[in-house]
């Protein structure tokens, strides 16, 4: 019993070096990035390690932004990188409270977490149904409640989801994704006014077609027809979507 006490208490000591080694670790990114002279107004995005979200984190990383990257692998090329799954409450809290710990203060949540799956209505599997809606619609309601606060603190902000053109134009065989997307829509609608008594504003972007994962599986012909569709008859880049969230 004696043994097991004590290597309970060396347990207890690695733990508490290791999290005294994190601290030390985001002190040296704190003084590197004042060094840099970057924008103290950390950025939150989710689904940063690729799309739309990693071009993001490329094109603010150029503007001296800070940004605090979020994704289910942890590993992106924002200033600070944190796993966490958007469809999953627990997870993004256990982010908030790493945010928090740090004393940092986010002006901003840009929410590009989603995924997409191209199929008929009737033959969508229930797994896919809710996997598609609990990471586009429900992951992007937790990800404002969670965060939120912090630009409530901050005393202002903005909050920048994605919707799709599909909603638009009622896009044959994306009618769940459609639906998650519809969602989100509607949601920042109603969280602009919510949020509007606190200086934060809150709006979404519907993109058509972009070269991303999310067009595995549709062929250029679809692609096509989408375009076709637009105001502007043309196929966006991630650039673009990077020019327009600077607006906003």
């Amino acid at each position: 019993l004696n043994l097991i006490g004590l290597r309970k208490k060396l347990c207890q000591i690695l733990i508490a070096c290791l999290e005294q080694f994190k601290l030390l670790q985001m002190n040296i990114i704190f003084k590197k990035l004042i060094m840099e002279n970057k924008f103290f107004s950390p950025l939150i995005i989710t689904g940063s390690s690729q799309g739309i979200g990693k071009s993001l984190i490329d094109y603010l990383k150029e503007k001296k932004v800070i940004t605090i990257g979020i994704s289910r692998t942890g590993s992106c090329e924002s200033d600070f990188s944190l796993k966490g799954d958007v469809g999953d409450y627990e997870s993004l809290k256990k982010v908030y409270k790493e945010i928090k710990n740090q004393s940092l203060l986010p002006k901003g949540l840009i929410n590009c977490a989603g995924i997409a799956s191209m199929n008929l209505a009737l033959t969508t599997p229930p797994a896919i149904v809710r996997n598609v809606i609990q990471t586009n619609l429900i992951g992007t309601i937790y990800s404002c409640q969670i965060f939120s606060p912090f630009l409530i603190k901050a005393g202002n902000g903005r909050i920048i989801n994605f919707s799709t053109i599909a909603v638009g134009i009622g896009l044959k065989g994306e009618s769940i994704y459609a639906a998650s997307k519809s969602g989100v829509e509607t949601f920042t609608k109603i969280l602009a006014k919510e949020l509007s008594n606190f200086s934060i504003t809150a709006n979404c972007i519907a993109p058509g077609p972009i070269q991303t994962n999310l067009l595995k599986g549709i062929r250029d012909k679809q692609i096509q027809e989408i375009i076709k569709n637009q105001i502007i008859n043309k196929k966006f880049t991630k650039q673009d979507i990077c020019t327009v969230v600077d607006l906003i």
